[in-house]
């Protein structure tokens, strides 16, 4: 099906002024919410020595951050129509900032996991918000631009809290790493509560409990075994790798069955309108096919940035610092041309940038499966820093086209199912590209390999399978279309 028909209007497309302040807020917000989420990685080493605690424990502080996640992201679609706007920031941001003093404040291990769990609640409340208030507020044939912007938010956090982390870990506690962002936080809520207004139309649907359980179960269970796996795959303890596997086994299982009875339940109460998640957006067959191009570029993406620093610390022998230097050009390309990407899909449609960032994405992730020990350091620079260039080209029309699928009343549970996706596919990608690089890495080593030449192995053996899965991503660079226009030009004051 081809795009809708060039947009020819070279007119300012003019956005309310307080609808303005209103998505710059919450970008900002949203920033500092990621920002804080990727800072943990780099910090991990540093809290097992001072607080005294093992590996598995430590990794707990990811871990359940991810599960918290997973298990609020998918009742964003009700909470967004059921509360205000303003409510919903105002929670949001007073959870995350709650949580990041309880953070800056921690006693020890288990204080400063309850903070992790509180900031999780906050942030994943965020993004949705983010994408509905976009959606409802920005007109149709400007909402590519604007979703460029958040593209820049995503990539630029995660690209930034990393070097942060490790140059406050050079002169300063962990502690402040939190310390940090808890005044910007601060001052984002005091902002919010005063200029936000409510946005879109609030509805009186019922909380079905039952649902909330089954989502716990089905998307909490589905991240936590994922991450199980991923965790403690590769250990030399034979019964801490049974038990592992197990854990896996078990909680796959029962994330498959609740995640089945959870849709079986939307069905029925989609009918009164009183989903939790109401499946009716896949009936749109372009909001599927985009959903399903996006779990697979999530996949490969959390999967690669999780790999990529492992191999050039273990194979190549770089430095924390070095390692965060060296993915800092990528993913500041992939954020900064995320609003140019975004005016190109608004004037061209999504073919002129998903079909070119396919090839190119399935390309790159075909040239790390070719790396080695001794593999130049300029060569991951421009490999990688292409590769996110792809996905920029990607991440922006598909956030976009799938959203732009929906009707209105949909959005909320459109941006909900998006979010939870990514969070869901992210972990998969993850544990699936540990578990091989771990696996490929033991067998090298059996073979006489050197410790460096193992880890080069292993990360080939990762990449093979991210390049792979990616290739059905070409089919969907052919399919997904642009959806028309539906609004008029946008009128109201500069």
């Amino acid at each position: 099906m081809a795009d809708a028909a060039p947009v020819t209007d070279s007119a300012p497309v003019v956005v309310d002024r307080n609808d303005g302040r209103v998505i710059w807020l919450l970008l900002g917000a949203a920033f500092v919410a990621i920002l804080n989420e990727t800072t943990m990685g780099v910090a991990l080493p540093h809290l097992i020595i001072d607080l005294g605690i093992t590996e598995v424990a430590a990794q707990w502080l990811t871990t359940a951050f991810m599960l918290t996640m997973a298990v609020i992201i998918p009742t964003t679609g009700f909470l967004l129509q059921r509360l205000t706007t303003r409510a919903v920031f105002v929670a949001a941001m007073s959870l995350f900032s709650a949580g990041t003093l309880i953070a800056v404040l921690a006693p020890g291990f288990e204080v400063l996991l309850i903070a992790r769990v509180v900031q999780a609640s906050g942030t994943a409340l965020m993004m949705p918000l983010l994408m509905t208030t976009l959606m409802t507020v920005v007109p149709a044939r400007a909402r590519g631009r604007m979703m460029g912007r958040v593209s820049l938010v995503i990539a630029l956090a995660p690209a930034i809290g990393p070097t942060m982390a490790g140059l406050v870990l050079q002169t300063l506690s962990w502690r402040w790493i939190f310390g940090i962002v808890l005044p910007v936080a601060l001052v984002a809520l005091a902002v919010g509560a005063r200029w936000i207004r409510n946005i879109g139309e609030r509805t009186d649907a019922r909380i079905d409990v039952l649902s909330i359980v089954l989502s716990v179960f089905g998307f909490g269970g589905l991240v936590f075994g994922l991450s199980e796996i991923s965790g403690e795959n590769g250990t030399t303890d034979a019964a801490a790798a049974a038990l592992a596997t197990t854990t896996f086994i078990v909680s796959l299982a029962v994330g498959v069955v609740a995640l089945v009875l959870f849709v079986w339940r939307q069905f029925a109460l989609q009918r009164r309108d009183d989903a939790l998640l109401d499946m009716r957006v896949f009936r749109s067959g372009n909001f599927s096919l985009s959903v399903a191009n996006f779990a697979v570029l999530s996949l490969a993406f959390f999967g690669t940035v999780t790999v990529l620093p492992l191999y050039m610390q273990n194979a190549v022998g770089l430095s924390a610092l070095d390692t965060g230097l060296i993915v800092l050009p990528g993913a500041l390309i992939m954020g900064l041309t995320g609003p140019p990407i975004g005016r190109i899909y608004d004037r061209w449609g999504t073919r002129v940038l998903l079909v070119p960032a396919a090839l190119l994405t399935i390309a790159l992730l075909w040239l790390f499966t070719s790396l080695t020990e001794t593999t130049p350091v300029w060569e991951l620079v421009a490999v990688y820093t292409s590769l996110l260039l792809g996905l920029a080209m990607s991440f922006t029309p598909l956030f976009t086209a799938s959203l732009g699928s929906l009707p209105p009343h949909l959005y909320s549970h459109g941006s909900a199912v998006v979010t939870t996706v990514q969070q869901v596919a992210g972990a998969a990608g993850i544990a699936v590209m540990i578990t091989i690089l771990n696996a490929a890495r033991t067998a090298a080593e059996t073979t006489g390999a050197t410790d460096a030449a193992a880890w080069a192995a292993g990360t080939r053996a990762a990449f093979v399978f991210a390049a792979i899965v990616a290739i059905p991503t070409l089919a969907g660079a052919l399919l997904i279309r642009k959806p028309a226009d539906s609004e008029g030009p946008a009128v109201g004051p500069h």
